[in-house]
């Protein structure tokens, strides 16, 4: 790991620059929640946040925070919680640009950016209304054979991939376990920030038993430490969902004074400890 690749939390959220295309992860993959919150205590702004494919409290606290202008997802739900509230107030009173996708659609669109090409064919998409609202979305011609349509999408390159894991390694390279969109979202991005419960100094790719499962260093370029760091969220096996507090989101935010309040004392139990 080089001297300027491992930083504080606080230096990891000051590289996502305001307006920036910022991609995420599902809750179940990893989700750096101790780094949104240092994002919002930043009054980060404007970013087009994709969610890959789906998300939930995260997103929620984005945009209530009005850090989002426009939102790339094929959904966003606290699950068995319910609806995300300020996501669903900010579409209902315009105030956010929504790009309606699917979970296919994201992945392949990744995928394309993965490889350096400038879009990639997908199947499933004619006759739906998400292709009929997506202007950036063509239908072409099949050449092989004509006369088989198919709709085509520009590949998406995201400026920054956020995530959090469990293990780094001095070296700068990350253990993301089986969730492989994590691999794909920093291939596709142009730099990825990543934060972990711990670093070892044990290089990970030397591990035979861990080695398929890591993202070399060569794709991240930070990593901090947030111990605990997907809280309320769960992460992997490690901590479940704290079921108690994601409840009381959920009640809280159906109002944005209510929003305000519990963010405001998530924001100061993280300046103590900080």
């Amino acid at each position: 790991m080089n001297a300027n690749q491992i930083v504080p939390l606080q230096a990891l959220a000051a590289a996502v620059p305001d307006g920036a295309l910022l991609a995420v992860p599902k809750d179940s993959s990893g989700v750096a929640m101790a780094a949104t919150r240092a994002l919002v205590r930043r009054r980060v702004r404007g970013l087009h946040l994709l969610c890959v494919p789906t998300s939930g409290l995260q997103a929620d606290l984005l945009i209530g925070a009005e850090a989002v202008a426009t939102i790339e997802t094929s959904a966003v739900t606290l699950g068995e919680f319910g609806a995300a509230p300020r996501f669903t107030a900010a579409l209902r009173d315009g105030s956010l640009r929504i790009l309606d996708s699917t979970c296919p659609a994201v992945y392949a669109a990744l995928q394309a950016g993965e490889k350096g090409i400038p879009f990639i064919p997908l199947r499933g998409l004619i006759g739906s209304d998400v292709l009929r609202h997506r202007h950036d979305w063509k239908v072409l011609d099949n050449p092989f054979p004509p006369g088989d349509p198919i709709a085509v999408l520009p590949a998406i390159r995201p400026d920054l991939a956020l995530f959090h894991a469990p293990l780094a390694d001095r070296f700068g390279n990350v253990f993301v376990g089986r969730n492989r969109d994590l691999i794909t979202m920093a291939h596709a991005a142009k730099h990825t920030l990543v934060t972990v419960e711990e670093i070892t100094d044990d290089d990970l790719l030397q591990d035979a038993a861990r080695a398929g499962a890591v993202l070399p260093s060569l794709y991240v370029t930070h990593v901090a430490v947030a111990r605990r760091g997907a809280w309320p969220l769960a992460l992997w096996d490690l901590y479940p969902d704290d079921e108690a507090t994601l409840a009381r989101y959920a009640d809280a935010a159906r109002s944005s004074d209510g929003f305000a309040q519990l963010l405001e004392e998530w924001l100061d139990a993280a300046r103590a400890v900080a």
